[in-house]
């Protein structure tokens, strides 16, 4: 899991330190980092809640740390993009069809 020990070593943190977070071992958060072992679930809520980001970020499955992030995000129209009214199920609805239209021009 690539995105743990990214966000692990920009908190200037070790392995022991995550596995004491989970009550796991060391070589277990590693397993975790290098993929080897699936994080359980209740694992990738503390650890999400931990780092102050969503659970698909992560997971790898969204590039948005946050989802309230999205709401902070000026767009390139002119008016930017209205958002009010959205929860946060919408603003992952609406960063997933982002990324499907990136996706199909072939972008990032």
């Amino acid at each position: 899991m690539n995105r743990l020990k990214i966000l692990r070593e920009e908190k200037q943190l070790l392995q022991s330190d995550i596995g004491k977070l989970l009550g796991v071992t060391s070589n277990a958060v590693g397993y975790y980092e290098n993929e080897k072992r699936d994080i359980p679930t209740e694992y990738v809520i503390k650890l999400a809640e931990f780092f102050n980001v969503s659970t698909d970020y992560l997971l790898g499955k969204s590039d948005i740390r946050n989802p309230e992030e999205l709401k902070k995000v000026q767009f390139a129209n002119a008016g930017g993009l209205d958002t009010n009214g959205l929860d946060d199920e919408d603003m992952k609805e609406l960063q997933k069809q982002i990324d499907y239209i990136k996706k199909l021009k072939g972008k990032k």
